[in-house]
């Protein structure tokens, strides 16, 4: 298998890309910041070259520093860099001010006329100057020295020297600098790189889940095995390693499932031959005093039965009681050795309402005598079945007779509907009774051996017609509802030549 379609394959290569991606995107984030802060610092050099250049020309000419930048025309200073130029300090060879953009900072006429100037000195809450190592020892005369600048200040300052005919002047220019931007600006890499870093872990766990998902249905799968539920299946429509394991599992499963299934009829079949055999052995045993019984109580009724009427009805009733309680020990008999005997069915094509109605003439007179009216319905092109007549007579013997037991109280309607299938491979036997029903508790157990609600059943008649359906290839199933009836639906294969 090609290493790409293979699981691991799979993963390295999402997590390569997955890892090319978060590279790439930091890599254009922090260009992207990088670029940012160029385009921060150009502006500030040309907002400090600005101000330079005003305080130069203010040097040179009569105009002050506030009258320069507003003439109209003036190429000196631009909108962008005068927000940023928070002021503008010309400071003379004797460390006055000379001109300055703040109006209170500027020079005053005296009572007498003469100029007031304000000492650089007396200037408080200035920013820090940055560079001052080239200003020499003068750096000494600046309030806000790089020793003594107020590092916690919003803004910056820088200086330079002119040298003039009166001596060494300097331009100070001030500007804004917003801290909190500066510190957002430092701070955005760090967030964009743990906002990537969030993406990429949320998108390793969802492919964690999504890789791992096979795994833990095979796990939970396993349990279901261990609990005992052989019919579990996973999905197995991958093609890498985890789809072949999957498949694996699924085959593993089904050979176990067939595996309980042939022990649980190996067992069936080893119970069946033990009753088998037990069965052969006391059949004669049993049978053969239950004739003798039968033979008596008919030569006793022949010879012995009183003259008198009354007698003789009150004999001849309780020899025919005890004739019925012999022939049903003897049925019983039969049923425990049909269920128990390996059966060899005769298979051929029979006619399916043959079959019924042979079955229907062992009720006929019961069900006239406790009120049940019995009807057979047959569609039209219904197949001939498949079967063994005396079999399938033994499986609706069964079932009319227990239909009647069931509606003996209050009578009732014993409904039988022959039809073909849908696909016409088998024809539909449907005996509905209108009787006492079953608890839906029991619907699963009727057809298991010696189960039995009646105080003198066996719990073999269903067993019976179970195992006779299944020798023809057949199906039957049941649904009741208590005090409304049972439908017995059983399906026959339909004969090859039809």
């Amino acid at each position: 298998m090609p290493f790409l379609s293979t699981f691991r394959g799979r993963l390295v290569i999402i997590l390569a890309l997955l890892l090319v991606t978060t590279l790439g995107v930091q890599y254009l984030l922090n260009l992207r910041t990088q670029q940012e802060n160029y385009s921060l610092r150009e502006r500030q050099e040309r907002a400090i070259v600005a101000g330079f250049a005003v305080g130069i020309s203010s040097v040179t000419s009569p105009d002050r520093i506030r009258d320069l930048i507003e003439l109209p025309g003036q190429t000196l200073l631009d909108e962008e860099s005068r927000r940023r130029i928070q002021d503008i300090i010309v400071v003379d060879n004797e460390w006055r001010i000379f001109d300055c953009l703040a109006p209170e900072n500027l020079p005053t006429a005296g009572p007498n006329g003469e100029t007031i100037y304000r000492k650089l000195s007396d200037l408080k809450d200035l920013p820090p100057l940055l560079e001052g190592t080239r200003l020499g020892t003068d750096i000494s005369k600046f309030p806000n020295r790089p020793a003594a600048g107020d590092a916690g200040h919003d803004g910056e300052a820088h200086a330079i020297p002119i040298e003039t005919s009166k001596g060494r002047w300097y331009v100070m220019v001030l500007l804004y600098n917003d801290k909190t931007a500066a510190t957002e600006r430092a701070a955005q890499p760090l967030l964009y790189t743990l906002g990537i870093l969030m993406i990429s872990s949320l998108i390793t766990i969802l492919l964690v889940f999504q890789f791992t998902r096979p795994i833990a249905d095979l796990s939970h799968a396993a349990r279901e095995v261990a609990d005992g539920n052989l019919s579990v299946r996973v999905d197995e429509t991958r093609t890498d390693e985890l789809g072949r394991l999957a498949s694996n599992f699924n085959e593993m499963t089904a050979e176990l499932e067939k595996k309980t299934e042939l022990e649980a009829k190996l067992q069936q079949a080893e119970k069946s031959a033990v009753v088998g055999r037990l069965g052969s052995a006391i059949a004669h045993e049993i049978r053969n005093p239950l004739n003798y019984i039968n033979l008596t109580l008919d030569h006793l009724r022949s010879k012995f039965a009183p003259p008198e009427d009354e007698k003789k009805a009150k004999f001849d009733k309780l020899t025919l009681q005890l004739k019925e309680e012999v022939a049903r020990i003897n049925r019983q008999i039969t049923d425990f050795l049909n269920y128990s005997r390996p059966a060899t069915a005769d298979l051929r094509p029979i006619d399916a309402r043959q079959v019924v109605e042979d079955s229907l003439r062992i009720i006929e007179g019961q069900a006239e005598e406790k009120g049940i009216v019995v009807s057979v319905s047959e569609l039209e092109n219904v197949p001939q079945i498949i079967g063994d007549p005396q079999f399938l007579r033994s499986v609706f013997n069964n079932l009319f007779i227990n239909a009647v037991q069931a509606m003996e109280a209050t009578g009732g309607k014993l409904n039988i509907r022959i039809s073909p299938s849908e696909d016409a491979k088998s024809v539909d036997f449907e005996i509905a009774d209108t009787g006492r029903g079953i608890p839906q508790e029991n619907l699963e157990a009727i057809f298991e051996p010696y189960f039995s609600t009646k105080e003198t059943g066996t719990g073999l008649g269903l067993a019976i017609v179970k195992k006779i359906v299944d020798i023809h290839g057949g199906e039957i199933n049941v649904r009741s509802t208590l005090e409304k009836g049972t439908t017995f639906t059983i399906l026959i294969p339909a004969s090859r030549e039809d």
